[in-house]
This record gives C-alpha cells, sequence and structure tokens, in this order.
C-alpha cells in the first residue's frame, strides 16, 4: 500500500456544524471532492434533508454546505489504504481541526459512520471537546440503509438541534 492524501475542508466563518468522514475513496480521491461515487447517497441525501436540488458541480456541492451552515471534512489527512476499503487503513494521520474549529463556531459534529467515528474520538474530539454524534455511512456498501432511512437519521441530527 502507498500512502494517500486527503484534500482540505469546506467551511466558512459562518459553519456551525462539521461532519467528518473518515477518508476519501479511490473516486473521491480522483475527483478531488468529496462523496464522488455516484453510488455513495451522502449528497442526495443532504439534498433531501435541505428541500434541494441534488448538486452536480464542485460549486453547487460548495453552495449546499455554505447555505446551511456546515463544514466537511475528513478525520484523516493521510494514512495507507488499499482502494476505498476503511477497513485497511494503517498508518492513520489526523487532520489538524484547529484549521476548521480555529475559524469557525462550530457548535456540532456529525461524524459519516464508525470509522470516523473512531478516528475523531482518537484524535480530534480532545481538541475539539465535542463529541460527535455517529450516523449511519452514507456509502454504498453500507446497503442495509436506504436513502430514505438515511435521509431520515441525518435529517433529524441535522435539523434538530438548530437554533
Amino acid at each position: 500500500m502507498r500512502e494517500s492524501y486527503s484534500f482540505g475542508p469546506v467551511f466558512d466563518r459562518n459553519s456551525h456544524t462539521l461532519i467528518l468522514g473518515s477518508f476519501p475513496s479511490v473516486q473521491s480521491r480522483a475527483a478531488g471532492f468529496y462523496y464522488a461515487n455516484p453510488q455513495n447517497r451522502f449528497w442526495r441525501m443532504l439534498a433531501a434533508v435541505y428541500g434541494a436540488e441534488v448538486p452536480d458541480s464542485i460549486e453547487e456541492k460548495r453552495a449546499l454546505l455554505l447555505s446551511n451552515g456546515l463544514a466537511l471534512w475528513d478525520v484523516l489527512e493521510r494514512c495507507e489504504i488499499r482502494g476505498s476499503s476503511d477497513a485497511s487503513i494503517r498508518g492513520a494521520v489526523p487532520v489538524k481541526i484547529e484549521m476548521v474549529t480555529g475559524a469557525a463556531k462550530i457548535r456540532r459534529v456529525l461524524v459519516n459512520g464508525t470509522t470516523a467515528a473512531k478516528y475523531y474520538a482518537r484524535y480530534l474530539e480532545p481538541k475539539t471537546g465535542i463529541a460527535a454524534v455517529c450516523l449511519p455511512s452514507t456509502s454504498p456498501a453500507n446497503a442495509a440503509y436506504r436513502l430514505e432511512r438515511l435521509t431520515a437519521l441525518w435529517g433529524a441530527a441535522l435539523l434538530g438541534e438548530e437554533g
């Protein structure tokens, strides 16, 4: 395995909720942006939660996030990974979370799946002091959750505590 690198966060000073994945998939790394696998339900779920059109371009995806006070990143900056398999991650190096928390008033952290939750608890929660809410992964590998169920669970977490 060779070392792979993530890319930077999406956020602005108005971001209040930080969504963290584990590490970009092969397709996301090739595209240079998050959740690029068309089978991943992240963008469809997020659009459904906010009553928006499903974004196609990177600019539309950024706009959907920022217009709803969301920041998006991964818990790992770099690691050795076989393909897109979270189970194969070795040599994990966490992101410098202060890049986001030092510039935005993050009040909530939501993690996309159990791998992200594990690495967040180990490396980043001690720095942020914010306990993460672990939500079911939007990955196509998580076939136990259909889009409707993901949307309901993520929607409750995203909209239930705003204010």
